[in-house]
């Protein structure tokens, strides 16, 4: 689950804040009033959104966002006068906020960070019987047309982009053709 974290300078509208997003369904919110305890907060958790001003006690919001993991967003809330001098390439919201618009950009935001971690997830790991068949298409290649291993190695890896099929399916066809010339 994604973490998001209030940091506001007053304590009192960081955790108003929380109670909103809580009572709205969204589950691991803290509510800080420093960089510095966002940060912590951050390093205990994944990934995550923070929620901050312009400044906080110890930090500008582009200090807090340099030093942020990069599996965390940032949603800026401030003044529009405040605002206007920020980054434009930073989400922000308007004060005085409406929950609705609270809610749903954070809504957003965590629904995009879902999408983009699940299709970051590692390959899976190749079974032994998939290894075999690549292992084999590349001593054929090796042993028929007088090619190394880092070779062949390249010659199944370039077919499979060319034929947009992966390296187990590859070194099927490549067996299967070398087979049938037999």
């Amino acid at each position: 689950m994604s973490a998001i974290i209030v940091a506001l300078p007053k304590p009192d509208d960081a955790k108003r804040i929380r109670k909103i997003l809580a009572d709205h369904g969204f589950s691991d919110v803290f509510a800080v009033s420093t960089g510095a305890a966002a940060l912590r907060e951050a390093g205990r958790h994944g990934h995550g959104l923070v929620i901050t001003a312009c400044r906080l006690k110890d930090m500008y919001y582009l200090e807090l966002q340099d030093s942020l993991p990069g599996t965390y967003e940032l949603i800026l809330i401030g003044s529009a006068a405040s605002l206007a001098e920020t980054d434009s390439g930073i989400l922000s919201l308007t004060t005085p906020l409406k929950i609705y618009d609270l809610v749903n950009t954070v809504g957003m935001v965590l629904h995009q960070m879902g999408r983009r971690l699940r299709n970051e997830k590692k390959p899976r790991k190749r079974t032994e019987a998939e290894e075999n068949y690549i292992r084999n298409a590349k001593f054929l290649l090796m042993e028929r047309n007088n090619l190394t291993e880092e070779e062949a190695h390249r010659y199944i890896q370039k077919c499979s982009m060319d034929n947009s099929t992966n390296m187990v399916e590859t070194a099927q066809m490549i067996l299967t053709l070398l087979f049938e010339e037999c």
